[in-house]
């Protein structure tokens, strides 16, 4: 267990048990399974422990007003019940072995009631914690990234952060995947943009949705459906986060983001998220951090007013 936990929550391990468990537990899970040549992603194995720290600045401001939920940050009556329950363990050459371990301590969390959201990491890891919610109701992901995610395979690597989304897609547990942020060049080739639309996959770019607004996407995802959000930070705009290793301008911006967290929160029953990608060593100045650190927060508030609403 780190000594600094996500804006100074309490500490939990991962196996403990309550009579009353908490309403959302932080989860660091910073291995996935890598490919023979990772390159800049490797760092994202440290993103846990930059968001923790960088959003221990902000938890002295705890009862201070929030201009983006025009509330006091962390104030609430009463209060949505969140724990840190540190970090996965795991290495870099373990792959199997991490993917194993995260989805073991996301059933846990599942089975004592609370929703896990995640901090990567690379984006292979939604992998296991989606399969960790295999015999449980079905669930809509929404996946917030500039990229497809769709091979089925690189470098004789399945379980990779390319094909994130084809292995979610192939998931009984996985009833729709909407993808939001697309735009530029990656892994993807037309092959595998045909495959994911045949798969049902809603697949919407940033230019579509700063043209439609963030709204009308609200609109397509059913009211109270079962969600989990998979946040790459590459689906942001790098003027927002450039702490990526795939960078790629002309995506959502900050308020865009948000406003989707934010929103999807309130709107449907989000049952977990992961947040990934983020290099801290290319961050400037800890914004990309931040950001992560933000957009939590921007979910966490969402949780707490469909929780209020819905009694």
């Amino acid at each position: 267990m780190s000594e600094t936990t996500f804006l100074g929550l309490p500490a939990m391990d991962a196996g403990d048990s309550s009579d009353q468990p908490p309403d959302v537990t932080i989860l660091g899970i910073p291995f996935g399974v890598t490919y023979p040549s990772p390159g800049q992603t490797a760092g994202c194995a440290d993103a846990p422990a930059a968001i923790r720290a960088r959003s221990r600045r902000l938890a002295n401001f705890a009862d201070h007003h929030d201009f983006d939920l025009d509330a006091p940050m962390l104030v609430r009556s009463p209060p949505l019940r969140v724990v840190d329950a540190g970090d996965v363990d795991g290495s870099a050459i373990d792959g199997a072995g991490n993917a194993t371990r995260a989805e073991s301590v996301v059933r846990s969390l599942l089975a004592a009631g609370t929703i896990p959201i995640v901090l990567g990491g690379d984006d292979s890891v939604p992998i296991p914690v989606l399969r960790a919610y295999s015999g449980s109701e079905r669930v809509t992901v929404l996946q917030v990234d500039a990229h497809l995610d769709f091979r089925d395979e690189v470098a004789g690597v399945r379980d990779g952060y390319s094909s994130t989304m084809r292995r979610a897609a192939e998931m009984d547990q996985v009833e729709r995947i909407v993808q939001v942020g697309l735009r530029g060049v990656g892994s993807a080739r037309s092959s595998d943009v045909a495959d994911a639309r045949a798969a049902g996959n809603r697949l919407i770019t940033a230019r579509e949705l700063r043209a439609r607004g963030v709204a009308s996407l609200l609109d397509e995802l059913p009211r109270g459906a079962p969600l989990f959000v998979v946040f790459d930070l590459d689906g942001l705009d790098p003027s927002v986060a450039p702490a990526v290793s795939g960078v790629s301008p002309g995506g959502l911006s900050y308020d865009e983001a948000g406003d989707l967290l934010a929103g999807v929160a309130e709107r449907c029953k989000v049952v977990g998220a992961a947040f990934t990608e983020l290099v801290p060593d290319l961050d400037v100045n800890g914004i990309s951090a931040l950001v992560v650190v933000r957009m939590v927060m921007r979910l966490l508030a969402g949780l707490d007013r469909h929780r209020v609403s819905n009694g």
